[in-house]
């Protein structure tokens, strides 16, 4: 009796082997594509490319890329001779033309543009190279009537204290 309670006892607490399939095999997790087309190390498009979805150049572009809603990103292997239209524009490649961001414009250490830049905001890393013109432009700010009279009377007036310290010493 003894010895069919001992077989009974390794049969409950011995584990089935297919018991629990994700216990050995983890579960794969599908995620949503992202959003991007990509232009290849060894593609050569010549003419405008437009969209709405993100953009990924590692080729060779020429022409112009007009993309007013989504982020261009020119790789390390890129080289755009193109103006480049855009909400945002990260650089790790070379560029030669105008790039034009309603946000962002991002140079990275290893990037190169020629060419000016008007954007709201821009990061240029130590090691990139940058020649031409920068306007950045500020973000208009949407504002009620009644806010921006209130901000004109309360508005001090400009007295600049560092020209009247400047005056006086």
């Amino acid at each position: 009796m003894l010895h069919s309670s001992e077989n009974s006892f390794q049969k409950f607490n011995a584990p089935a082997p297919n018991a629990n399939p994700n216990t050995f095999n983890p579960v794969k997790t599908v995620t949503a594509p992202v959003d991007q087309a990509t232009i290849g190390r060894t593609l050569f498009i010549k003419g405008e490319i437009s969209g709405s979805e993100a953009l990924y150049i590692d080729g060779h572009v020429e022409g112009k890329i007009t993309m007013p809603e989504s982020r261009v990103t020119i790789g390390r292997n890129g080289k755009v001779d193109a103006s480049i239209q855009a909400r945002e524009v990260v650089i790790m490649g070379k560029v030669t033309g105008n790039v034009q961001c309603s946000d962002r414009v991002d140079i990275r250490s290893e990037g190169s543009v020629t060419g000016d830049i008007s954007t709201a905001r821009i990061s240029v890393e130590d090691g990139a190279a940058l020649k031409g013109g920068i306007q950045v432009h500020a973000e208009p700010k949407p504002q009620s009537q009644s806010q921006s009279q209130t901000h004109e009377k309360t508005k001090p007036a400009e007295t600049p204290k560092a020209l009247a310290a400047t005056a006086s010493a």
